[in-house]
């Protein structure tokens, strides 16, 4: 097993002999299995681009169900005055329109925006309410959520409080999003982050969910193992298989054909409807028939729905902890996606964009009456690096599909019916692909040193226990003033916050060099050992990837000089080095991309 990281290939050509020649060992040794079929500027074609955005829907729709079942199941006795259709409606229309503006002018990554557990964690504080340690749903297998519909109905007004007060804490994560991002915080921040400082993360991110994850599969132990079992078949031992007999002709060539490896590019898709198909043969995926008669055909999202966001002190503090935490998850998502794409560090000026957007899409979820934000999805770059594809088209058509289905709440309800030990084993599954690729990073610095040992044991170790211990104690956490308790319980219980927190106070401020460190040999620190081994063009054209569209460069001459840090530098786009003007201003954040991949150039990419 090679100790690369899982690096992107291009459209393997099987009749191009020209870069193959040029990269004789490597094409010896690697095997085509574990290489990615698509990046991020090879488009698939249209048809299996659908395929695999429906596979990155039923992750999203993992996420954004299990989400809002933990959070709405933890809110006061009561009642929904809305349906609970519609509160997926706004959240996923939220995530559609944050994943175009993301793909298209953002970081340029094919990143999917979803609710995560950075925003669910501070609303569970908020309403004072511990985490969930059951989940009471008929048949023991689907997401039901009743609907106050009688004169019984008792606390509706608490619910409808608490839900306007959450909705108001998502907001202000998102303006402090934006504001850290249009004042440029990444770049401040990256030249002091390394791979002990990303690799932390990265692990904690994919152990994180794990209470959730067992919480979901337990309600079916046997559909769950069924699931796992078939993906980890499908992406791992028949991703090789290559399919169709006759392969599919290259536009860009006329000699040449490409093999497209279905199992493992639908190792997502087939195996959940498989396991769907039989849950429902079973009688254990029910759809309550509340929410069938309920959930409108067409609805349009708009703001002050039920009403507008209520902006308490408690909600300010929440939005603080729910701002801090999806911006540490993002970043590290940024970092993960341009790694699995055989791209460059993202630069300061692609994570600036990125950020600012992502808080658009919170500010929209918000003022929606959505109780979860919008951000960069680990599971689904997790479902990237399963599947082996990453492409922008795609990521496009994930955002089309989730505001056409946001118009339609009947249609979102069908992913209520998906049995919970799906919903746990597919969240699963791309955890564990995170969890895994911050395991790979370690190596790329000095990990047999006394101080890099003791950053990375303790940065993991310390963002785990005090989560469960502060869910665990016995007496809440208490300084007198509810709103100071609210910001502190909740970044206390954000592992991926703590963890990269941990890591950066430590990583700069004990003392070591920069080999052991893992930042290069006195080089810059966006150049790493194994970038420097790369010829100089390799490095270059990537790191193209983050620029913005044509259209849109020529609008930052007339950005204001403080919020320059949206746009590439002049002397980043038109260097013929591809070495950035300011040495350390992009951080060491994928310090282990492999070499140019065989198979195709990215000249013919482009051309695509």
């Amino acid at each position: 097993m090679s100790r690369s990281p899982p690096n992107a290939i291009q459209l393997r050509s099987v009749g191009s002999q020209g870069t193959m020649a040029s990269l004789p060992q490597l094409s010896a040794v690697q095997n085509p299995s574990s290489h990615s079929w698509a990046s991020v500027c090879g488009s698939p074609p249209w048809g299996l681009s659908c395929l695999l955005a429906l596979q990155h829907i039923l992750v999203l729709a993992s996420l954004l169900c299990a989400s809002h079942l933990l959070l709405l199941q933890c809110l006061p006795a009561g009642g929904l005055s809305s349906s609970p259709a519609q509160l997926l409606a706004s959240s996923l229309f939220s995530c559609g329109v944050s994943t175009a503006l993301q793909t298209w002018m953002g970081s340029r990554l094919p990143l999917i925006q979803a609710p995560s557990l950075e925003f669910l964690i501070p609303g569970l504080v908020l309403t004072s309410q511990k985490l969930p340690l059951t989940t009471r749903t008929p048949g023991n297998s689907s997401l039901v959520l009743r609907l106050c519909g009688g004169p019984g109905c008792h606390g509706l007004e608490l619910w409808n409080t608490s839900l306007r007060e959450v909705s108001g804490a998502v907001v202000v994560s998102g303006l402090l999003q934006v504001m850290l991002g249009l004042f440029g915080g990444p770049g401040h921040l990256f030249p002091h982050c390394g791979p002990l400082v990303l690799a932390p993360s990265l692990v904690v991110a994919g152990l994180s969910a794990h209470r959730e994850v067992a919480l979901f599969c337990s309600a079916h132990w046997g559909l769950a193992s069924l699931l796992i079992l078939l993906m980890v078949v499908c992406s791992q031992h028949l991703g090789a298989r290559l399919f169709p007999p006759h392969p599919w002709r290259r536009a860009s060539t006329s000699s040449t054909h490409t093999h497209i490896p279905v199992f493992r590019l639908l190792s997502v898709l087939i195996p959940v409807a498989c396991v769907w198909i039989l849950s429902a043969l079973l009688g254990l995926s029910i759809t309550p028939w509340e929410l069938s008669a309920e959930a409108p055909w067409f609805w349009l999202p708009h703001p002050a729905e039920w009403d507008w966001p209520l902006l308490t002190p408690r909600a300010l503090a929440a939005g603080i902890s729910m701002a801090l935490a999806a911006s540490t998850s993002s970043l590290g998502c940024y970092a993960l996606c341009g790694q699995l794409l055989h791209l460059p560090s993202p630069p300061p000026h692609a994570c600036s964009r990125g950020l600012s957007l992502e808080g658009l899409g919170s500010v929209l979820a918000g003022l929606l009456g959505s109780p979860m934000g919008t951000a960069s999805s680990f599971p689904n770059v997790g479902t990237v690096s399963l599947l082996q594809a990453g492409s922008r088209r795609v990521a496009h058509l994930v955002g089309l599909l989730c505001v056409v289905l946001g118009l339609s709440p009947r249609l979102v309800q069908l992913f209520t019916t998906i049995p919970l030990p799906v919903l746990g084993g597919v969240l699963g599954v791309t955890q564990a692909v995170v969890l895994s690729t911050g395991f790979s990073s370690f190596h790329l610095a000095d990990i047999d040193s006394g101080r890099n040992v003791f950053i990375v044991g303790f940065s993991i170790f310390m963002a785990l226990l005090l989560p469960r211990w502060f869910r665990e104690a016995p007496v809440l956490l208490s300084t007198g003033w509810s709103p100071l308790d609210v910001l502190l319980r909740s970044l206390l219980t954000e592992p991926i916050f703590l963890a990269g927190l941990l890591g950066f106070l430590l990583e700069n401020t004990i003392p070591g060099t920069q080999l052991e460190r893992g930042l290069g040999q006195g080089l810059p620190s966006s150049f790493t050992a194994q970038e420097v081994r790369m010829p100089q063009k390799s490095r270059e054209k990537p790191a193209q990837e983050y620029e913005l569209p044509f259209s849109i460069q020529n609008l930052c001459p007339c950005i204001p000089h403080p919020l320059r840090c949206l746009c590439p530098l002049p002397e980043d786009s038109g260097n013929e080095e591809g070495v950035p003007s300011e040495p350390g201003e992009t951080a060491d954040l994928l310090p282990g991309f492999g070499e140019q991949c065989p198979g195709s150039s990215r000249e013919e990419l482009r051309s695509q």
